[in-house]
């Protein structure tokens, strides 16, 4: 299966992310809480409790499993994102 296949199921609605997150992260956390404030749908996946999604994060993140990660509506991402540009990609 190739890299867009596995990714296509995650790549989320207009208006809404998908947020790749372990359970100990605290820029999740933050990023989360903030989506939250403006009102961002987003939907979550820990990268530790869902088979292949380490492997797409270190994909898009030169071999490292960097979170927050997120899949933008374009099928784009960005690690670790400023809340200003979760705005303006969504």
């Amino acid at each position: 299966m190739s890299e867009t296949e596995k990714l296509a199921p995650y790549i989320p609605e207009a208006g809404s992310v998908t947020m790749f997150t372990t359970s100990w992260c605290g820029y999740c956390r933050n990023l989360k809480r903030l989506m939250d404030a403006k009102g961002i749908g987003y939907t979550e996946v820990n990268i530790e409790e869902v088979e292949g999604t380490a492997e797409l994060v270190e994909a898009f993140n030169g071999g490292n499993q960097t979170v927050p990660t997120l899949i933008f509506p374009d099928g784009t991402a960005a690690t670790n994102p400023r809340i200003e540009e979760v705005l303006e990609r969504v």
